[in-house]
């Protein structure tokens, strides 16, 4: 095991009022006296809420920021104790969950009292969001609380593209997590040794690099090349000249990485070392066009013409996505995402060419946009597919 420094947990309390202020000024400028979020990653990004505990689905959790003064927290009790940790100081709290009143007369009433009695109210109602409250407490709730209701104008979503240093940093510290996990696979994986075993020592190498948890792992062992890139591990053994592709995407303090990585398994033939280094070529080549101004699709359009040269991309979907507190989030590289790249946004790379019938070969990699070259959070793979053992 190696090991190298990691950044501390959280963030000091001016990291979060930086974010209010922003979103803050948005709002004033919308006419919007508040914001609703009841979304983990929404509600985390004002408070610094961090806990294992959204997993389960019974309870909602509420967070409004009024256009002046401090996000306030409307939550079940049993998260006061956590929350208190935070640099959030308004807490309102009901015993969860309760069938008949699960929180909703309570928020409405704080959420009226903020907002007075024609009060405007933002919700993030785009792509990559949801209403994480029962729809019947829903309905009750508009009822109760008599505002009006609409969207946030897309303001959280515009915030959290951006990324602060501090943020990066940790996106980084996760990167560098799988670097060095994906650096040691060689003692996990070789002929005879089943896919789901190299899932799960992979996973073991994450959390044992430095990682909290491992929420995806995806990836195939197939010979020249493999069907998708979403399916989990089967028993079959790996075989002499499988392509072995691991897609991590582990958590280190609330942020994700998002890379893979290919290996050969006892010997490559021409054709998997020659997509492999166009893959990684076409990385580097489009990550050099990842600059301010350019848009999503600018950057798509420029990945596709590069593929084509080789054999075609795939039907993924598209070639790349934005990363942060969630394994997706922001813009995605397709030709209808006009999203202009700013400095500060943390994207994926990933091109994909199709191999034959049923064959494909992904790669991936996660950079920073600056305002000069991009910066590599993923340490850069190299040209040549690397070979484990046969």
């Amino acid at each position: 095991m190696t090991t190298s420094p990691l950044t501390p947990a959280g963030f000091p309390a001016s990291e979060f009022a930086d974010r209010l202020a922003l979103a803050q000024s948005a709002m004033a400028h919308d006419g919007l006296d508040a914001l609703l979020l009841t979304a983990e990653p929404d509600v985390r990004y004002f408070s610094g809420f961090l806990t294992r505990f959204w997993e389960s689905p019974t309870r909602p959790w509420f967070l409004i920021v009024p256009v002046s003064g401090k996000p306030i927290a409307v939550i079940p009790a049993i998260g006061a104790a956590l929350m208190r940790q935070t640099w959030i100081e308004d807490i309102y709290t009901w015993d969860a969950p309760d069938p008949d009143d699960d929180g909703v007369s309570l928020l409405a009433d704080v959420l009226h009292r903020i907002c007075g009695p024609n009060g405007r109210v933002g919700i993030p109602m785009g792509i990559e969001t949801h209403l994480r409250m029962p729809q019947d407490d829903w309905a009750k709730f508009q009822t109760l609380s008599g505002l009006q209701f609409g969207s946030d104008s897309g303001i959280v979503r515009r915030l959290r593209m951006i990324k602060s240093e501090a943020e990066i940093a940790k996106i980084r510290a996760a990167c560098g997590i799988a670097d060095r996990a994906f650096a040691r696979v060689p003692e996990i994986a070789q002929a005879g040794v089943g896919l789901d075993v190299v899932f799960r020592r992979f996973q073991m190498l994450c959390l044992e690099e430095g990682a909290d948890w491992v929420p995806y792992l995806a990836g195939a062992s197939e010979q020249g090349g493999y069907a998708d890139v979403i399916s989990p591990a089967g028993p079959d053994p790996l075989r002499q000249g499988d392509v072995l592709m691991l897609d991590t995407g582990l958590v280190r303090d609330g942020y994700f990485c998002d890379f893979d990585r290919n290996f050969a398994v006892g010997a490559a033939d021409q054709n998997i070392r020659d997509a492999h280094a166009h893959l990684v070529e076409t990385t580097l080549a489009v990550a050099e066009l990842a600059r301010p101004g350019t848009t999503a699709s600018e950057l798509t359009a420029a990945m596709a013409k590069r593929l084509s040269a080789f054999s075609g991309a795939t039907e993924a979907g598209r070639l790349g996505h934005g990363l942060g507190m969630q394994l997706t989030e922001g813009l995605s590289l397709i030709s209808d995402d006009h999203t202009i790249l700013e400095p500060g946004m943390v994207i994926t790379l990933e091109p994909g060419l199709t191999l034959g019938p049923d064959k494909i070969m992904v790669h991936e990699e996660n950079v920073v946009i600056r305002d000069g070259p991009p910066d590599f959070l993923s340490t850069p793979a190299n040209p040549e597919i690397p070979v484990l053992e046969g």
